[in-house]
């Protein structure tokens, strides 16, 4: 009996096009694609020839999150909004899934459910809800709060936030809408479930007014790495953007969040665990060295520091940039995005002026090489268990993009680990992940 291999997941992290901060800057690069909504189109169009599982597009709810000297250089400070874009680019795509970011913090749930439903209705079943408990302390002046919640405080509201949204999904039946014309009736009334929520955090009539969604609940995905966030992964999530820099921080992460799974009863096969990375492809690995050099080279020292700021969660220009990291005080902001500057500032004796050109470049997983060296990499962490796929950021588009599509799907596809042609309709089916049952009725 031949075993069959895994099989490698890949999203496309857009942002919603790249996660570099100097991308808009390279040579040859559509330094407006963020805001075009024709490239944008045209990126989605190209991932689905790719066969990606998945366009990821993450989002932000401030602007001034940095000093302005670093902020003029940031193309993020204009994009869509992802409720807005993603159902566009559902009309010229048909496999690609959908996947949006929307905050339990300052968002309703009443508002959450009706949007995902929506999309997941006008995808016929392609929509996927990345959860987030918002960490940036300036979106919440922009929503008439003068403090950010606390960290664990933000966590439990998203776990009562994920079970009143679902909650919603499963108003209706399947069945629920008869549309008798002879009768007259519209739909059968005993399937209709008013949810009626009164929680610690939210209170909650319900019924939804959309019907359920295709895929039943649109993919739930999450990206927190701290303990709250790895937990409610392992209760909630279907997909986890994993943030692993090595090998051996995913595997790891990997087994820690899967067991956590197992205790719950839920099956691991059921979460889909794919750490983000900065992938340079070139036609040798001195090539793709070159490229990535010169796209760290165009990010400006104002643009470092400021990330460095942001991801330490306080003021980095207050330190002797030519001395190692001090201690920095506990965060209110990512917990385990501030771990991670740290872990490698003290891993890699960096200066803070170090620190922050890495910082300023994107210090996540990078793998940098030809195409038979990231699929290389790509398999050894599939096969050892460090992930099941990838969340791909490009290094700049449109030619980052088009290189991993024309030049790394094949190598993938040769290897017999990524698919040659879509399994199914909906993101569901394409990542194996099996319809949820609805809670209210059989």
């Amino acid at each position: 009996m031949v075993i069959p291999m895994r099989q490698l997941r890949l999203g496309a992290f857009m942002r919603p096009v790249s996660i570099h901060t100097a991308w808009w800057r390279y040579p040859g690069a559509a330094k407006d694609a963020n805001f075009n909504l024709r490239h944008i189109v045209s990126f989605a169009q190209t991932l689905e020839r790719g066969c990606f599982d998945a366009f990821f597009m993450a989002d932000h709810l401030a602007v001034l999150n940095m000093p302005m000297a670093a902020l003029k250089r940031s193309a993020t400070v204009t994009s869509f909004e992802p409720l807005t874009l993603l159902p566009a680019l559902a009309m010229v795509t048909q496999h690609l899934g959908l996947i949006a970011t929307a905050s339990t913090t300052f968002d309703s749930p009443y508002h959450i459910a009706r949007r995902f439903a929506s999309l997941d209705h006008i995808s016929n079943g392609r929509a996927a809800w990345n959860i987030v408990t918002t960490s940036n302390p300036d979106a919440a002046l922009n929503f008439g709060l003068e403090e950010h919640m606390d960290h664990g405080e933000r966590y439990a509201r998203a776990r009562e936030f994920y079970d009143v949204v679902t909650g919603l999904w499963d108003s209706w039946a399947d069945d629920a809408f008869i549309r008798d014309v002879e009768s007259g009736v519209y739909f059968d009334p005993a399937r209709l479930h008013v949810l009626d929520h009164k929680g610690k955090y939210l209170s909650v009539r319900g019924p939804l007014n959309i019907a359920r969604p295709v895929q039943g609940w649109p993919v739930i995905v999450q990206a927190g790495a701290s303990d709250s966030g790895r937990q409610l992964a392992a209760e909630t999530a279907e997909m986890i953007f994993g943030s692993s820099n090595n090998l051996a921080d995913a595997k790891e992460f990997y087994t820690d969040v899967k067991g956590r799974m197992a205790k719950l009863g839920r099956n691991r096969d059921h979460l889909k665990i794919m750490p983000g990375a900065l992938v340079v492809v070139g036609d040798s690995a001195q090539e793709a060295s070159d490229k990535k050099a010169l796209l760290d080279s165009l990010v400006h020292p104002d643009s470092g520091m400021a990330s460095l700021s942001i991801a330490l969660g306080t003021d980095a220009s207050k330190f002797d940039l030519d001395a190692p990291l001090p201690e920095t005080p506990e965060t209110n902001q990512s917990k385990s995005g501030r771990q991670r500057i740290i872990d490698r500032a003290r891993r890699n004796n960096l200066t803070v002026r170090q620190l922050a050109q890495t910082a300023g470049t994107y210090g996540g997983n990078a793998i940098v090489g030809t195409p038979t060296m990231i699929a290389d990499e790509m398999q050894q962490w599939l096969e050892e268990e460090g992930c099941d796929g990838f969340n791909v950021m490009f290094p700049y588009v449109p030619g980052g993009l088009d290189a991993f599509v024309n030049k790394v799907v094949p190598e993938l596809q040769r290897r017999g680990i990524f698919r040659r042609e879509y399994e199914g309709k909906t993101l569901r089916e394409n990542l194996g992940l099996p319809r949820p049952e609805n809670r209210f009725f059989r």
